[in-house]
């Protein structure tokens, strides 16, 4: 009942000042507003009895509808000082907070804490103040909790080239961090990102250490760009033995003419726990092509590589996991987006639970996940 009245709380305080600021033809505020709500139908193929896309990150509910991701965002640019502010709502903010496990479509442990954190903060996606410091060519520092900078995919779907996420957005890389964040563009090409953060994918430090990334981003000519993101960072509670974490990877996007681009990811991590290294990695092609001006058809193809089962789970030896995706897109109105997605997983192993394994935990008889999702996204 308290989250449903900080809701209401919520869209009754948007909307009044958003009616303030519409009824003041004389005010100077900057303040802008949109957002997006995301539905999804994804049929599975192998008719798992759990009703779960196994090893999916935010389509994970299969042959049912599902409400993905409702969001607002309010936001002032920093002349010299401003603002940004995500509420985001449905099951992969759930996911993204670590309230819902992707996995199994459970409430996680984490939700059930002490600090009972799923009932305010997780309902925040991002809320940062920002300040241009008249340093050089200007020195931005964004202070708060953020998303990540690391990955050639967001949270947000219309983002994305496919509607579905792949296995090193999934599993090799951090959501949101809290924390302090520099960005200062060395010339018109060059720009570099510090990140000074508690940790990976959590408000409150669990252990003494910070976390830092650093990002680069190179744009040699207006259709290529070149990332180099990585953090580093002690992940693990205090109170156990622990060793560092770290992540690197580099994102190439690459336009071709007016109408096709294309992009590669590599990622690589590891983590050493009590005297023993932990190591998974992965690479995704994509390509995209406007077909016209409503709609685009977009491909995707990634191996991912978890040797120990670290970060995915699963209990067979040097776990590869592959997967192919083709993605239609149409708008029929500017603010409307439709998306079919064909995908087709695999592993080296069974790993996919169908109609033949045991209700409600039975054990994985497939190596393979045929999957049709149909994509709804309206923005605002």
């Amino acid at each position: 009942m308290k989250i449903r009245r900080l809701y209401l709380l919520i869209i009754a305080l948007s909307l009044a000042l958003q009616s303030a600021f519409a009824a003041d033809s004389t005010s100077t505020s900057k303040i802008t507003w949109s957002g997006l709500v995301d539905v999804y139908y994804t049929k599975n193929f192998n008719s798992p009895q759990n009703q779960i896309n196994d090893f999916r990150n935010f389509d994970i509910y299969a042959n049912q509808f599902m409400l993905s991701l409702a969001k607002l965002t309010v936001q002032e640019q920093a002349q010299p000082v401003g603002f940004r502010v995500d509420l985001a709502f449905g099951t992969s903010n759930d996911i993204v907070q670590g309230v819902l496990n992707p996995l199994t479509g459970a409430p996680t442990a984490a939700s059930t804490q002490s600090l009972n954190l799923a009932s305010t903060l997780n309902l925040v996606e991002q809320a940062y103040m920002t300040a241009v410091l008249p340093i050089g060519s200007g020195l931005t520092v964004d202070l708060g909790k953020f998303v990540t900078m690391m990955g050639n995919e967001v949270i947000e779907s219309n983002g994305n080239w496919n509607y579905s996420r792949s296995y090193l957005f999934s599993f090799s890389i951090p959501y949101y961090h809290m924390g302090m964040r520099l960005t200062y563009p060395i010339s018109s090409s060059f720009t570099v990102a510090l990140h000074v953060v508690n940790s990976w994918n959590t408000v409150v430090d669990n252990n003494h250490s910070k976390s830092v990334g650093l990002g680069l981003t190179y744009t040699p000519t207006s259709s290529t760009t070149i990332n180099l993101n990585g953090m580093n960072g002690f992940e693990q509670s205090y109170a156990a033995p622990y060793g560092k974490k770290e992540v690197g990877e580099i994102i190439i996007t690459q336009g071709i003419g007016d109408n096709f681009s294309l992009a590669a990811d590599g990622d690589y991590g590891q983590e050493r726990v009590a005297n023993f290294l932990y190591v998974w990695k992965g690479v995704a092609a994509y390509g995209k092509y406007q077909l016209s001006p409503k709609s685009d058809l977009a491909a995707r193809g990634e191996v991912y590589y978890d040797p120990f089962g670290y970060t995915t789970g699963v209990p067979f030896a040097k776990a590869t996991f592959k997967e192919v995706t083709l993605t239609y897109e149409y708008h029929p109105w500017d603010p409307l987006m439709l998306r079919l997605e064909a995908r087709d997983d695999f592993a080296n192993g069974n790993a996919f639970l169908s109609a033949g394994s045991a209700a409600p935990f039975g054990l994985p008889t497939k190596n393979s996940q045929p999957t049709l999702t149909v994509g709804v996204v309206t923005t605002f």
